[in-house]
C-alpha cells in the first residue's frame, strides 16, 4: 500500500470519527483490521490491501493527530474560509483539509507543498472543481500565514580558488 492510499483511508476515518465513534482509538481499533479491509475491500478497491505495519501507524498517526488537534485545526479552516461558514463546507473536504494541516504542522518529514498536492488531489476525487480549487486556496493561504518558510536545498559551499 503506497503512502498515498493510506492518507486516503486516514482521511475516511477521520470522516467517520464524527459520526460512528467517540475517540480515535476506538475507531481505529474497530477498523484498522485485515477482516474489515477484507469486508470493504470486496466494495471498495482501496481497501483490498491490509497495510502493512509503517502504512497502519501513518494512518494510526494522521487519525489520532486530527482527533486530538481537531478544534485547532477547525479554527485555522474558520480562519481562512472567507466568506463560508464553516458549516457549509462539505464534510469531506474539511476531513482532507484536517489530514494536510496536520501533516503540515506536526510531520516534518513532509514537504508542505505534497501535503497541499496530496490533498487537492484527494478532493479531485470526491468534491467538485469549485470545492477543489477553495481547498487549494485555504491550504495556501494556511502555509502562506501560519508556517515559517521551508529551507530550500542549498548549493554545496565552494571554497575559494586561490
Amino acid at each position: 500500500m503506497t503512502r498515498t492510499n493510506a492518507r486516503e483511508i486516514a482521511v475516511h476515518f477521520s470522516f467517520e470519527l464524527g459520526f460512528f465513534h467517540e475517540t480515535a482509538d476506538e475507531l481505529l481499533d474497530a477498523m484498522l483490521t485485515p477482516a474489515t479491509f477484507k469486508q470493504i475491500g470486496e466494495e471498495e478497491p482501496l481497501y483490498a490491501q491490509f497495510p502493512e505495519e509503517e502504512q497502519k501507524e501513518y494512518i494510526r498517526t494522521l487519525v489520532r493527530g486530527v482527533y486530538d488537534h481537531c478544534p485547532e485545526l477547525d479554527g485555522y479552516i474558520s480562519r481562512y474560509s472567507i466568506g463560508w461558514k464553516f458549516s457549509r463546507i462539505p464534510r469531506v473536504a474539511v476531513s482532507i483539509m484536517r489530514v494536510a494541516m496536520y501533516e503540515i504542522l506536526y510531520m516534518q518529514d513532509i514537504p508542505n507543498a505534497a501535503a497541499i498536492n496530496e490533498a487537492v488531489e484527494l478532493t479531485k476525487r470526491y468534491e467538485s472543481p469549485e470545492v477543489v480549487s477553495f481547498v487549494n486556496g485555504i491550504l495556501g493561504s494556511f502555509v502562506r500565514n501560519e508556517c515559517a518558510p521551508e529551507p530550500k536545498n542549498k548549493a554545496p559551499e565552494q571554497k575559494d580558488a586561490q
